[in-house]
């Protein structure tokens, strides 16, 4: 993995300056330690840098930005899983090669042979590349299926600028800072802006799975993948089959994708690990490197000194000591959390209100000082195996009364029973999230917005104005993209869902709840909260994550892999789970699931609660309008004297309020 960054000026004959490009690489040292580079194009419009971090084909030969004659060239973040197999088809079509085996190579004689389309249809992998067609005058964007490694850009003044991290963006003469009120409103939503929205005004991210041409006088963009039934299972192999021999089929086309993932992901010329809760996600991650690497596995595992019933090292021991792995545990506590937060702002650009950014932090530090540069993470199992007790309880919800209320009352009766539920939620405000899903039910609203809500609509309107949110400017040439549906600049967040889902069911009517639910996590939760604050982080520390669970072809099967099997016999991940059971112990598979986080509801409740209660209200944010600071001050207040558990809207509303200071008002 490495960071990206350039500009192209597109409407004008500008020459580029040096030194802002210089700049823009050289603001995210983290991303690529191992070396620098930089390009202009001859006439001066073009500019790519690079900042690389040294991980396959370590040789100069290696070094970005790439060129392929005059007129190509490209700068690459990420890995290209597949290389040497598109490596001999292009040496087969008369491509000669000048590195040894790196993989960026193949993406400019990838682009050449097939155009930007054929070569994101043949590649596997987690990337995000600019590649410049001089030829062609045109600037060419792509971020991989699933949206593991980001890609942000601004179009300002003629000119197109994009990078790895937004900071690289900021370096820009042409981008001012300023807050985006209505990303702004959906983060309280969500934890996280909706790409294509960032915290900045006028500083986008490309969306998973999407392309972006620059020419000269425009900007286009466009979907190429998409987490949709359809393209895993030909319906002919399933026909007929017994249960018996459905759930063989099933397991094993997991078993054997999964596996095949894993290996994939062990392509490296540096050390690899794996990350090791002792859940069964990175323990089947560990069990499966085993398999394939030449000496023990190096894992890391994490927990804390102040709050030990959060900890899960002795699972994570059990796991290391059966397949004898080169095992590294960290134990924190409050003040490693509060020395760490400053940086933490910096390094997540904008707010991701996930405090599990904090522990993965310090064993991403744990990793790197062993001396690993690559490491294997289990994002992605839960979301599609559905191993969230919460997606459960939405499942439950839906089935026993959510279709029910829908499908047999009356609009009239139904609206009349959401007024009755909110006025008794305004009397009882632990009442509001069972008001707003009657709501939600009586609108025809759906009742699955994320596996991480934050603040649900009701709840906004609590501690926010609406009327002070007003959208910021945004750029004609971004406008005709399309990728900014016109209704996220309005205060109704059910927009973003129904973006994602409207088109679902058109294309795929009839899914099941849950496989509706997984497709709208596919293009929200996943790509821009988990794997934005797993990149993030561990690039902090010049440390490369892989997601295995995440691997196209896998997603691809599970997501024609309907409700009923995923959670057989009301067991959640139990084809997961089965795929595994001669890898892993049987108490550990089938315990219940703990989850990776944080004390933060106790912190709160201490030292770090003051520290938090200061900077949300003496935050120049809160002085702007957007909040009601009584409405804001008592949330808090009910959390540090015990009367409520509130310590994800007071984390949100931290990481908010510190992110304005450090990068706005600063």
């Amino acid at each position: 993995m490495c960071g990206i960054a350039g500009f192209y000026n597109y409407r004008n004959t500008a020459p580029v300056d040096r030194d802002v490009l210089l700049r823009m690489r050289d603001v995210v040292p983290h991303r690529g330690p191992d070396g620098a580079g930089a390009w202009f194009s001859d006439e001066g419009r073009v500019a790519l840098g690079h900042r690389r971090l040294s991980i396959v084909d370590l040789s100069e030969t290696a070094n970005q930005p790439m060129l392929d004659g005059r007129d190509l060239v490209v700068t690459f973040n990420g890995e290209i899983y597949n290389h040497r197999e598109l490596r001999a088809t292009l040496t087969n079509s008369g491509y000669n090669f000048h590195t040894d085996h790196s993989d960026t190579e193949v993406l400019l004689h990838g682009y050449r042979e097939w155009g930007l389309g054929g070569l994101l249809k043949r590649l596997e992998g987690d990337f995000a590349f600019a590649i410049w067609d001089g030829r062609k005058r045109r600037l060419s964007l792509a971020r991989d299926r699933v949206g593991v490694k980001p890609l942000y850009f601004a179009s300002s003044g003629g000119a197109f600028i994009f990078g790895s991290e937004i900071k690289s963006i900021l370096e820009h003469p042409a981008v001012v800072r300023d807050i985006d009120p209505m990303a702004m409103y959906h983060y309280l939503s969500f934890l996280t802006t909706p790409a294509p929205q960032t915290m900045f005004a006028g500083v986008w991210k490309l969306p998973a799975g999407c392309w972006l041409e620059v020419e000269e006088g425009a900007i286009r963009a466009g979907r190429y993948w998409d987490a949709v039934p359809g393209q895993g299972i030909d319906p002919a192999e399933t026909k007929g089959l017994s249960d018996k021999a459905l759930e063989a089929f099933y397991v094993d086309g997991i078993r054997s994708r999964l596996e095949e993932a894993v290996e994939k992901r062990m392509m490296a010329d540096v050390p690899v690990g794996v990350f090791l809760s002792g859940g069964v996600d990175s323990s089947t991650n560990v069990a499966l490197m085993s398999r394939h690497s030449n000496g023990p596995v190096r894992t890391f595992t994490i927990g804390f000194k102040d709050h030990q019933h959060l900890n899960e090292l002795d699972h994570a021991r059990r796991i290391a000591d059966r397949y004898q792995t080169e095992h590294h545990e960290i134990l924190i506590e409050e003040a490693d959390m509060v020395g760490y937060l400053e940086q933490l702002v910096h390094h997540q650009d904008e707010p991701i209100a996930d405090w599990v950014c904090i522990p993965l932090h310090f064993v991403s530090k744990l990793a790197k000082d062993a001396g690993v540069t690559v490491i294997q993470v289990g994002e992605g199992a839960d979301e599609q195996f559905c191993g969230y007790a919460s997606y459960m309880g939405y499942l439950r919800l839906y089935h026993r009364y959510w279709h029910p209320f829908r499908s047999y009352l009356p609009g009239f009766a139904r609206k009349g029973i959401a007024g009755m539920a909110m006025a008794a939620a305004r009397m009882r405000p632990s009442l509001m999230v069972y008001a707003d899903i009657i709501d939600r039910a009586a609108h025809d609203r759906e009742h699955f917005w994320s596996g991480a809500t934050v603040f649900w609509e009701n709840m906004k309107h609590i501690i926010v104005n609406p009327e002070a949110f007003q959208p910021a400017p945004v750029d004609a040439d971004m406008r005709a993209t399309g990728l900014l549906p016109p209704d996220y600049e309005e205060t109704d967040t059910f927009n973003i869902i129904r973006s994602f889902l409207g088109p679902f069911d058109a294309a795929h009517p009839g899914q099941d709840a849950l496989t509706r639910m997984i497709h709208n996590e596919f293009r929200l939760r996943l790509p821009e909260l988990l794997l934005m604050r797993v990149d993030k982080i561990t690039m902090s520390s010049s440390l490369e994550a892989r997601v295995p669970f995440l691997d196209d072809k896998l997603v691809s099967f599970t997501m024609d892999i309907p409700e009923a099997w995923k959670t057989r016999g009301g067991e959640p991940k139990y084809l997961l789970k089965k795929a595994v059971e001669d890898l892993l112990p049987h108490d550990l598979i089938y315990r219940k699931k703990q989850g990776f986080g944080a004390p933060m509801s106790e912190w709160l409740r201490g030292r770090f609660g003051q520290q938090a209660r200061d900077t949300i209200m003496q935050s120049q944010l809160m002085q702007r309008g957007f909040f009601k600071t009584d409405a804001v001050e008592a949330l808090i207040e009910a959390h540090r004297q015990g009367s409520a558990d509130n310590s994800l809207y007071i984390w949100t509303l931290f990481n908010l309020a510190a992110w304005h200071d450090y990068w706005i008002s600063k």
